[in-house]
């Protein structure tokens, strides 16, 4: 009893540590800082990438972007280190930086200091997809940019990669609790993407305009 006790208090632990990392808001703070400006007053009024490139430009965005990956990994690499040799091992070795990586999403979508309204996770999603294996990156990459060249929809390949995530965790042979952290992460993006969903089912959703270099 004591053993799953501490397994649930590090689990616990992990996500709280992720919660720390994911709350900074990066678009907020970039829309701040370079532009005296709240993002959430702009476009569709969400703090992530696309509506920071729309916004403020690419530049601005990707920097956005990337920083919403990073610490994604920071907080993941993080719980491996403090956590990964204590009681985690096996196919399920990953799940502190899983455990991690899902408070990092929590804390972006759900800051407590912004009304817990903040972005839809998906870079940071990516960025827990980042330290999983590396055929998973190159098949993700794959796949994330034929729907963005197919469809010109970033809304539809947000949704793709998160939902391709647990079954290639399964497929290269990770464990079942894993599998099952991946997908909450592909739930909780998609029920933070129902407003796409529904605009995409009514073909109103906004498509990048690749000649025009706008989103």
């Amino acid at each position: 009893m004591e053993a799953v006790m501490d397994l649930g208090l590090f689990r616990a632990a992990a996500v709280v540590i992720g919660y720390g990392f994911g709350i900074m808001q990066t678009s907020y703070i970039f829309g701040k800082l370079f532009r005296n400006t709240d993002i959430r007053d702009h476009g569709s009024g969400n703090p992530g990438t696309a509506n920071t490139i729309r916004t403020f430009g690419f530049g601005i965005g990707a920097g956005v972007f990337a920083l919403d990956v990073l610490k994604a990994v920071a907080a993941f690499l993080l719980c491996m280190y403090l956590f990964g040799g204590m009681f985690f091992g096996g196919e399920n070795g990953l799940l502190p930086g899983m455990y991690a990586g899902t408070g990092v999403v929590l804390g972006h979508n759900f800051p407590f200091y912004m009304g817990f309204k903040g972005g839809k996770g998906i870079a940071s999603s990516i960025g827990v997809m980042v330290c999983t294996d590396w055929r998973i990156v190159l098949i993700q990459i794959a796949l994330g940019l034929s729907c963005v060249f197919a469809t010109r929809m970033i809304s539809i390949a947000s949704l793709a990669l998160t939902l391709a995530f647990p079954p290639l965790l399964f497929v290269f042979g990770f464990g079942t609790e894993v599998v099952l952290v991946s997908a909450f992460l592909t739930a909780l993006a998609w029920v933070m993407h129902r407003g796409n969903i529904q605009r995409i089912l009514t073909g109103s959703e906004r498509k990048l305009s690749f000649g025009k270099g706008r989103v």
